[in-house]
């Protein structure tokens, strides 16, 4: 199977040569998108057999993603794992995705931050269940960690499914792709991994009072088109059958 690394980036200089060293042993290709970085990020890789793509102004990460995707396509990709360039996400974890997408194939694997949950500030916290209730209602079904950017997409999944980029949509991109995969039939499955939390390390883009709402604006128009979709809503609490088992049938 061709594994391929996508990784967007901004302003990532003082982690992004740690995190693509860590990748690189588990995958056969890295791929870096820096969305207008106005650091010395791809300076960093300079000597790295990656593939480095730059984005001349910053787009948001949900173009960065999507053009990471159409690379690795294009390479002959079978498995995209996904991952933040700001070293809070573990490259050792990378081979438990990969035996998780052996095991289930045509899954989109999350790596979710479970463990050492009680590190994450309480703001963030807060905000990443309260998506995870929105996008497993509109999802059908119960959604772990739905903000983790840590993750494994089938190419199969990447090729049936195509969402619009705008730079205002950033981190809502990474929400939408599990409801449209869902609308496709594919679904996530969670692994436990770590929370990782540098003290001193940079503030996240995401911004948690204003991109969470982006999401649940995102979510509640696609529940409205679809009348509140209350079959969807008994799904997500566990009280509805899981469609991801028919998949196992």
């Amino acid at each position: 199977m061709n594994r391929v690394v996508v990784i967007p980036a901004f302003n990532e200089a003082g982690t992004i040569r740690q995190v693509v060293s860590g990748c690189m042993p588990h995958v056969d290709r890295v791929i870096v998108v820096d969305d207008g970085s106005t650091d010395a990020t791809l300076e960093q890789l300079a000597d790295l057999d990656v593939v480095s793509i730059r984005h001349p102004a910053n787009l948001g990460k949900a173009a960065s993603l999507q053009r990471g995707f159409h690379e690795a396509l294009e390479s002959g990709a079978d498995w995209v794992v996904t991952l933040d360039g700001d070293g809070q996400h573990d490259p050792d974890e990378i081979p438990r995705l990969l035996q998780a997408a052996t095991d289930h194939p045509d899954t989109l694997i999350i790596a979710a931050r479970l463990k050492q949950r009680e590190q994450a500030p309480w703001l963030r916290r807060f905000a990443n269940r309260f998506a995870d209730f929105w996008v497993s209602w509109a999802a059908g079904y119960p959604v772990i960690d739905s903000q983790s950017g840590f993750r494994l997409y089938p190419a199969s999944l990447l090729r049936a499914i195509r969402l619009d980029t705008p730079p205002e949509k950033g981190f809502v991109f990474e929400s939408e792709i599990l409801i449209e995969a869902a609308s496709s039939n594919f679904y996530s499955r969670p692994i436990a991994v770590k929370s990782i939390y540098r003290k001193g390390g940079r503030d996240s883009h995401y911004l948690p009072w204003t991109d969470t709402w982006r999401i649940v604006r995102m979510i509640a128009g696609r529940l409205l088109r679809r009348g509140l979709y209350l079959q969807g809503l008994l799904g997500s609490l566990g009280l509805w059958a899981d469609p991801r088992d028919k998949r196992t049938q």
